[in-house]
Formats: structure tokens, C-alpha cells, sequence
């Protein structure tokens, strides 16, 4: 009994939090979605939200947070595994998630000059005798930064899955016979599925969400659901719609949690 009241008085400081700062605001974006700009109790939002203009932007924004989950993953996948193989993985591996401890802000202005007409970029591009290009403000300025920024949080748990796997069934794998690409696709990417699943749950669900690099980086050419969020609550002030955003966006990073979730097997 007097565990669990001890228990109890643990988890009401958790509780409490929750409550505050995790249902409570949910609720009240749930709530101002049903109010239009005039603050009329109202469905015109949702309405609002089926059309061309809000299923364009939301197809838009499930492209790039895929392409940038994509490149992530080609790039973290062989990067943890050759981290694993290294003598001082975990230096190298603090080297790797270090610049994830810089401000996102001051990244992105960091590639403001990287990029710039004048920067690194288009002097090493003058260099080689292809010159200057115009890199910053494109689709691919805002895919390589994006990238840049979400690649140590996908490295992470690919790492660990890598560095937790059972090295005798590698070996039971080549006593049997089995080239490394059988290894690797029988018997390392399966057993390493939670790490990937992990990290594309992390680089995924905030890429749909950016907004400020597609104003920094892209120039605006590209437009997300977090882009569209910003605007309604700053710059139109309407809180109704970018509440009503705000929920479709909720939905759809819950949807994506669970059917990426990992679900325990039976033995």
C-alpha cells in the first residue's frame, strides 16, 4: 500500500506536466480550429483545408520530409555501420552529434554564407571552372541543409541498433556460406529495423513541420505545412486556420508514429 501511494506522488509531478503542457495545448488547438478570422464558431477551416491550394502544400511537404528522410538515411546507414567498426567510435561519434548542440538558427545563417554569391560554394565551383551558380534559395540548398541538420539524429539510433547486434551471427552467417550483401540483408538490416524505423520517426515527423529554413535557405520557393502554420498565426492572424493546419499536421505525425511503432513480435 504504502508503495504504491509512493508511486502514486512520483508520477503526479509527470502527470501534472502532461497535463499542462502536452494535452492542454493540444486542446486549445483543437479548439480555436473551430473559430473562422472573425472568431465565428465555424467549420469554413476544415472545409478550407480540403482544397487544391492546403492538399497541394500538404503533398508538397510529405515529398520533401521523404526526400530528406531518404538522403538521411543513405548517408547515416553506412556512416554507423563504418562508426562501428572504428577503433574510437564513441569520439567519433560525439564529433558527429556535437553540431546538433548548435543553434538551428545560427546553422542556417552559417549556410547563408556557404552559399551566398560570394561564399565557399561558388568559389570552389569558380575554381574548378564550372562558376558561380546560384545555390542559395533552391530546392536543393533546402534538401542539403535540411539533411546537414537531421543526419546525427538519424545516425544515433542506427548506431546503437549496429553496435548492439550479435557479432556471432555474423560469424554463423559466413560459416554458412553467406556473401556480405546475403549478411547484410538477411540477417543485419533485420535485426537493425527498430534503429532505422527510430530514425526516420525523428528526421521524418520535424521535417514536415519547417518552417524557418524554407524561409532562410529556400527563399520561400518551398512551401510546408509548418511554412503555412507560421503564416496564419503571424502574418494573416488567423489562429482559427492555422489551428485547423495544426491538427491535420498533429494527425498525421500520430498516424506516422504508429505505423513506423515498434510492435513486439510473439516468440
Amino acid at each position: 500500500m504504502n508503495n504504491k501511494v509512493t508511486r502514486n506522488l512520483y508520477l503526479f509531478p509527470y502527470a501534472l506536466w502532461i497535463v499542462l503542457f502536452v494535452v492542454a495545448p493540444l486542446l486549445l488547438v483543437l479548439y480555436y480550429s473551430f473559430f473562422d478570422i472573425e472568431g465565428h464558431f465555424s467549420l469554413v477551416n476544415y472545409k478550407t483545408f480540403f482544397t487544391a491550394v492546403y492538399l497541394k502544400m500538404t503533398l508538397s511537404s510529405f515529398w520533401y520530409a521523404f526526400l530528406i528522410t531518404i538522403i538521411s538515411l543513405i548517408i547515416a546507414y553506412p556512416t554507423a555501420y563504418l562508426l562501428t567498426k572504428t577503433k574510437h567510435k564513441q569520439l567519433w561519434l560525439l564529433l558527429i552529434i556535437v553540431p546538433s548542440w548548435i543553434n538551428l538558427l545560427l546553422k542556417a545563417y552559417a549556410f547563408l554564407g556557404i552559399f551566398g554569391t560570394k561564399g565557399i560554394a561558388n568559389s570552389f565551383l569558380e575554381a574548378i571552372g564550372i562558376g558561380s551558380k546560384q545555390i542559395l534559395f533552391t530546392d536543393f540548398s533546402f534538401v542539403f541543409v535540411s539533411v546537414y541538420i537531421f543526419i546525427p539524429f538519424m545516425i544515433l539510433p542506427i548506431f546503437n541498433a549496429l553496435n548492439e547486434l550479435n557479432p556471432t551471427l555474423l560469424d554463423a552467417a559466413n560459416d554458412l556460406g553467406a556473401s556480405k550483401w546475403i549478411t547484410f540483408r538477411r540477417v543485419i538490416f533485420p535485426l537493425t529495423i527498430d534503429g532505422v524505423k527510430a530514425g526516420c520517426q525523428v528526421v521524418f515527423i520535424p521535417a514536415l513541420s519547417l518552417f524557418m529554413l524554407t524561409r532562410l535557405i529556400a527563399g520561400n520557393r518551398v512551401i510546408t505545412l509548418g511554412t503555412a502554420i507560421e503564416q496564419q498565426f503571424l502574418v494573416t492572424q488567423d489562429w482559427g486556420m492555422g489551428s485547423t493546419i495544426a491538427v491535420f499536421l498533429i494527425l498525421i505525425m500520430f498516424l506516422i508514429i504508429s505505423l513506423t511503432g515498434n510492435r513486439k513480435r510473439g516468440v
